[in-house]
Formats: structure tokens, C-alpha cells, sequence
């Protein structure tokens, strides 16, 4: 018992520091799930924004639930997972509704329905004793295949008119009708049932702009109130699911009615979305939200947007950082999969810093594009080199993963042993005069596996997590569940085949890539 009111004292701690707190007494008690601990999911701004959704529909009230940072604390002291605002068992709620922000998470909900005291299967909740299991989020913009197997519903795309469609049909209807109805309800799919696939809803203009509902100091973002300026993106990198096609492309908010809701108590502004420094008036917002005297803080520069001007006011707004992403080991490699910006622009962002004060340069790439080689690495190691002279520079490198629903879906994965041979040349190469920061090419292959497969990728994902979620037992259970990328029976070998991809332009592959 000692045990398991220690684990109550921390989220009422932690609840004691938030500010914007809902409760609410309904009818329908909705468990609001993110398979991420705390500091994490209360930085997505989609799950503060559906919180707020579910509780300005009459009949329904929502309350958190995150995965525990100390899993293991729950499984000694025999603690039932509990929302965050009553400590009530989520077993006791008529749904949990999960958000998913991408395809890792996947071991996060095992573990929160585990905890739960819930099978983990969909097959094996039958007869309508146990919540109603529903998922979204980010992830089912691409691939929510390795869901199916655990949930009731699925949930596409922007969710924030869907949500009141969901409640308002649960609590009303008996189970099965409940499934039968959304099978048939655009937006929806449920599995087994129907529903078309790859649907992704997109939200009336005037839900928009999403934007946090509390802030606290215990997140990733301290303190920061997140506001959307901006949904969608006008551009088309071919890597990309948040591309031009993805729901019409880019919808903007104008200043007036973002700075209208920002709350008085919010010194720190956090802006948010794909494109933000694409937003036509984004100098002003910026200038105006600092001359007010908070914090601002954009979650996406891109490179050819940036004026001094823009760079000048992040630094007014406490920013000692300028990161860009440059997405392409070289201008070859950038200009295959439409990444409208050239060496310059980037050089030309890293003066603007500079000048502004800052002390860093933070920029984003990928290795392992298709038909990338040696001499593509050789260039991004002389240009970050350059990089360098302006500005001390950090490189963050990601081992690139083909998603389903953009240009490269289908692409293969480069290797792990391909694409640690390339981190390894990039560091050499680079011999101190920038900081390298590589993920994992082992993780970046696991996540490739899942954002490909379909819902054996999620069985396997299940089988690895039970092994003990070790890259070998990952390896094994793919393989025992005869896991194959999309598009692996069809094309032998990816990169030799570039009608694979036919939006993206012919380019032919170097000596080293073939």
C-alpha cells in the first residue's frame, strides 16, 4: 500500500504545478492515453488539443493517462494504471483512447494496457467487458497497420471534429452497433469490420489553431504554451507525409487570432507546426509576441525563409540556438527528393545566426537515401566543415526511413552496416570540428520494419516486447512472423529500379551506391 501511495503523491505533485487543469463530471468517462511518459506527452500538442475537445462535448469528460517512467514500479507494488486528474483505475472507463505519435511507441501501449489489467489482443476482449480500445495521432497519416491487431477503432487523421462523432455515437450505442456504424463512418476504420484504409480526416478551419491546453514546467518543452500557426505544408519533399497532397496542404492562421489566445500567465511560446516560418506574416507574429515581453520559441525554420530579421527577433525571444534541416547528405541527394534548399541558403541562415548573437548551429540530416554514396558523405563532411567557420555547428544524422503514403514509400533500408560504415566516415571525415549526433542505424531498421509491414508488423512488435524488447529479440520476431517490407515481393532490389518511385526525378546511382 506504502508503495503504491507514493506513486499517487508523484502525479499529484506533478498536477500541483499545472496550470489549465480540466475537471469535469460527464456521463462518459473517456481515459485519455499517451504510450509516452509524462514530460513527453505533454509536449504533443495534438493530445492537449483532443483533451480540450473531449471536454467541451456535453456528455463526455476526459482524464490523462501516461506510461509511468518506472514501469516496474507498478508491477511490484500490483498498482492498477490510473488517470492522472481522479488516480481512478483505467480499467474503469468506458474507452481509452490512445494517442500514437509514431512507430516505437508501439511497446508504450502494450505496456499501458498490460498494466491496465487488459488483454492486449482485440480478439481476446470480447463480450463487452472491458473499454472500448481506440487509437490516433501522427501515426496514422502513414501507417497504422501494426495497430489493427490491439484496437477497437482507429481513428485517421486530424481528429479534432472525429472525437466528438466517437463519444457522441459510444454513448449511445451498444458495442456492436458502435463498431458497425464506424465502419461506415468516414474517418474510421475498424478492424475486421471496414472503413477505408489510409483515410486521413482533415478538421474544420475553425477548430484550428490547435494549442495547449496546460502548462507546466515538467515537460520537454518547460513552461511552454504551444500554438499552431499554421497546419499542413505546402511543399513536397518526397520523404515526407506532412507534404502539399497530405490534406489539402497548408492552412494558416492569421496573428490576430493566435496571439488572441495565448493566456496572460504564458511567458514562453512555443510555435508549432510542419511549416511555420512559411506563414506570411511570421515576422510580425514573432515580433509581436516578443515585444510583449514572453519567450517564443518555432518548432520548424526552414532555410530559405530566414531573413535576419526573423533571426533577430528568436534571439529577442531567448533563442541561443538556430536549427535547420538540411535533409540530404548532398545538393544531389536534396535535389532527389525535392528539397527546395541549396547550400547557400543554408551558409546564409548560419551568418544570420551569427550576427544575431547565437552560439550554435543545430542542423538536421539523413544518410541512407536511396542511391546515396561515398561522395555524397564526402560532400556533407566538407560542407559541414565550412558550416564550421561561421558558427560552432552540432549535426544531428538520422538513418533515413522509407513511411508508407509518400513518394518513397517502398524504398529500402540502406543497411545497419551500410549506414554506421557512413556515420563512421562522416566522423573521421569531420575530425572534431562539429559535433556529430547520430541515432541508432539499429532502431532506425526496427522503426523501417514497422512503418512498412502491416499488422504482423504490430504481432511482432507484441512478440519483441514480451521477449524483453531487445534489438535480437526484435530481429527474431520479425522473422518468426515472416515480416516483409512493402513492395519486398515485387522489386529485388529498390535502387536499381528507380520506377519504384516515379515522382522522383531520375537520378542515377554513383559507383559506390550500386
Amino acid at each position: 500500500m506504502e508503495g503504491r501511495y507514493s506513486l499517487i503523491h508523484h502525479v499529484r505533485s506533478l498536477l500541483e504545478d499545472e496550470q489549465g487543469t480540466l475537471y469535469k463530471e460527464a456521463p462518459y468517462r473517456v481515459a485519455l492515453c499517451y504510450p509516452s511518459p509524462y514530460h513527453v506527452g505533454m509536449s504533443s500538442l495534438g493530445f492537449q488539443a483532443i483533451y480540450r475537445e473531449i471536454h467541451e462535448h456535453p456528455g463526455a469528460t476526459a482524464e490523462r493517462v501516461f506510461l509511468p517512467d518506472d514501469v516496474e514500479a507498478f508491477k511490484r507494488t500490483r498498482a492498477p494504471l490510473f488517470s492522472w486528474e481522479s488516480q481512478a483505475p483505467v480499467s474503469s472507463f468506458a474507452m481509452l483512447a490512445f494517442s500514437v505519435a509514431y512507430e516505437l511507441e508501439l511497446t508504450g501501449l502494450f505496456s499501458m494496457l498490460e498494466l491496465a489489467g487488459l488483454p492486449l489482443l482485440a480478439e481476446e476482449r470480447q463480450g463487452g467487458r472491458h473499454p472500448l480500445v481506440v487509437a490516433g495521432g501522427p501515426l496514422t497519416f502513414s501507417n497504422p497497420d501494426p495497430l489493427e491487431p490491439f484496437v477497437d477503432v482507429l481513428v485517421q487523421g486530424e481528429s479534432e471534429d472525429l472525437i466528438h462523432v466517437l463519444v457522441e455515437a459510444a454513448a449511445s450505442m451498444d458495442r456492436e452497433a458502435l463498431l458497425d456504424h464506424l465502419a461506415r463512418t468516414p474517418g474510421f476504420r475498424v478492424p475486421g469490420r471496414g472503413g477505408q484504409r489510409y483515410h486521413v480526416a482533415r478538421a474544420m478551419d475553425s477548430r484550428l489553431p490547435a494549442r495547449s491546453q496546460i502548462v507546466t514546467s515538467h515537460t520537454e518543452l518547460r513552461s511552454m504554451f504551444l500554438i499552431e500557426p499554421e497546419r499542413g505544408c505546402s511543399r513536397g519533399c518526397h520523404y515526407c507525409v506532412m507534404r502539399r497532397t497530405t490534406n489539402g496542404g497548408m492552412r494558416t492562421v492569421p496573428p490576430e487570432r493566435v496571439l488572441s489566445l495565448i493566456p496572460d500567465h504564458a511567458r514562453r511560446v512555443g510555435l508549432v507546426g510542419a511549416a511555420v516560418t512559411d506563414h506570411p506574416r511570421i515576422v510580425e507574429l514573432l515580433r509581436t509576441i516578443v515585444d510583449s515581453g514572453r519567450e517564443v520559441g518555432v518548432s520548424s525554420l526552414r532555410a530559405d525563409r530566414l531573413t535576419q530579421e526573423l533571426v533577430n527577433q528568436l534571439r529577442r525571444g531567448g533563442a541561443t540556438n538556430l536549427t535547420v534541416a538540411a535533409d540530404g547528405a548532398s545538393q544531389r541527394m536534396r535535389d532527389m527528393v525535392d528539397r527546395k534548399h541549396s547550400e547557400e541558403q543554408i551558409v546564409r541562415a548560419a551568418e544570420f545566426a551569427r550576427t544575431a548573437g547565437m552560439k550554435q548551429l543545430k542542423v538536421y540530416n539523413v544518410v541512407g537515401l536511396p542511391f546515396e554514396g561515398e561522395e555524397d558523405i564526402d560532400e556533407l563532411i566538407r560542407f559541414t566543415a565550412e558550416l564550421s567557420r561561421i558558427l560552432p555547428v552540432a549535426l544531428g544524422v538520422a538513418p533515413f526511413v522509407a513511411k508508407r503514403n509518400t513518394p518513397l514509400d517502398g524504398a529500402p533500408f540502406a543497411g545497419i552496416r551500410e549506414v554506421e560504415t557512413r556515420l563512421e566516415r562522416l566522423r573521421k571525415g569531420l575530425r572534431g570540428r562539429a559535433e556529430v549526433r547520430p541515432t541508432s542505424a539499429r532502431w532506425a531498421w526496427v522503426e523501417y520494419m514497422l512503418a512498412q509491414c502491416g499488422p504482423e508488423g504490430g504481432l511482432a512488435a507484441m512478440d519483441a516486447w514480451r521477449a524483453g524488447g531487445s534489438f535480437s529479440a526484435w530481429k527474431k520476431a520479425f522473422e518468426g512472423r515472416g515480416c516483409e517490407p512493402y513492395m519486398a515481393r515485387r522489386v529485388e532490389d529498390g535502387r536499381r529500379n528507380p520506377t519504384l518511385w516515379p515522382t522522383v526525378p531520375k537520378v542515377a546511382p554513383s559507383a559506390s551506391a550500386a
